[in-house]
């Protein structure tokens, strides 16, 4: 959990890179993706003893998972999957990992020159999104 503590506080989006293409890969529809571009989300990170608490809030969708690292939770995500979700620390990174109708996308946060790098995947899509801390 000592690694955990890195991530904990309130990050802000700067920069974002590719987004739109990773939700089309996901399936997001047109109007969700012009929405999802724009929006500028806030992210804040805490725990309460070994469970972690990620929110995401922006003009567009506030959402909020808790989680024990290593552990299956139900996710329902900003574009409104359900998903099963589990999310491990790995080199310092955290990776979540989100499954749904047979299909997986699998988001990256790591640190990186004290900013929140977030990469999210799917098949052969990448985005990367960078935050500051507020």
């Amino acid at each position: 959990y000592i690694m955990c503590e890195l991530f904990l506080g309130s990050w802000k989006l700067i920069s974002s890179e590719n987004f739109e293409s990773y939700m089309k890969e996901l399936g997001v529809g047109f109007a969700t993706r012009k929405l999802g571009s724009l929006a500028k989300p806030s992210v804040v990170i805490s725990t309460n003893d070994d469970i972690i608490t990620i929110k995401t809030e922006s003009t567009f969708k506030n959402t909020e998972i808790s989680f024990k690292l290593g552990e299956e939770f139900e996710e329902t995500t900003a574009d409104d999957r359900k998903t099963k979700s589990i999310i491990t620390l790995d080199n310092g990174a955290l990776i979540h990992v989100q499954k749904w109708d047979g299909k997986e996308t699998t988001i990256k946060r790591e640190l990186v020159d004290s900013k929140l790098v977030v990469e999210c995947t799917m098949n052969k899509v990448t985005s990367t999104r960078v935050y500051e801390r507020v």
